[in-house]
């Protein structure tokens, strides 16, 4: 099983690939892909850390699980591979979008139809879910490999050694990661941490539109010398 991971992250992870439940979270994750079909492709397991990495990272938005029906997962939160349709929670994104940023209320935004967030995660966005492989039809079903406890680390080296980063955590499980990420940023760490309810259409109009995630997201990063983001 091949993965491709940028070398950067491969420096700061190497401690967690050296640990026991990582080596068990590999072992099951292989002997699933031996018997069953399993998303992402392999080489895209750890595709949101080859695309961006770990020195350019200024924004993560945490997801939950890979999309578990064909063809759709890439590797990347709430992005999906091109030629599939947009997906619900990322056109719900898309709306928030334009109804934060006037030229977009004016003109119409680019990439509506686009389902694919490369572009993103190329400018320092760190899409990454928490689980970072699914069984197919089955959503959740590797939640308790050990893929969080990894995750969960991730965040943590971000944190920690990591200044001016936004933390963008929609949904229940992502907000669970906000004690992680205020334990650091009380020992001086600048972080913005932005959450609210989910994009899903299940519960985007329980808090999601209306947020102001993206325009906030700019503001802080701009007041941090660093480049806005072009959502």
């Amino acid at each position: 099983m091949q993965v491709k991971i940028h070398p950067s992250w491969q420096r700061v992870l190497q401690s967690e690939f050296d640990q026991k439940y990582f080596e068990d979270l590999v072992a099951k994750v292989k002997l699933e892909y031996s018997s069953s079909i399993i998303y992402p492709a392999p080489g895209n397991i750890f595709r949101a850390f080859d695309l961006t990495p770990f020195d350019k990272v200024k924004v993560v938005i945490l997801g939950q699980d890979p999309y578990h029906t064909p063809k759709v997962a890439d590797g990347l939160a709430f992005s999906t591979l091109p030629g599939n349709r947009v997906p619900p929670s990322l056109q719900n994104m898309y709306k928030e979008i334009i109804n934060e940023f006037d030229e977009f209320k004016t003109q119409k935004y680019p990439y509506l139809k686009d389902p694919d967030l490369t572009r993103w995660a190329q400018q320092g966005i760190l899409l990454l879910n928490t689980t970072l492989t699914v069984r197919e039809a089955e959503a959740n079903s590797h939640s308790k490999y050990g893929w969080s406890k990894f995750t969960d680390q991730v965040i943590e080296i971000i944190a920690a050694q990591k200044e001016n980063v936004v933390f963008i955590l929609w949904g229940a499980n992502a907000r669970k990661k906000e004690a992680i990420i205020n334990s650091l940023s009380n020992q001086g760490n600048n972080h913005l941490v932005l959450e609210s309810t989910h994009p899903s259409p299940l519960s985007a109009h329980n808090g999601f539109f209306g947020n102001g995630h993206f325009k906030e997201c700019n503001q802080f990063l701009k007041a941090n010398g660093l480049a806005e983001v072009q959502w």
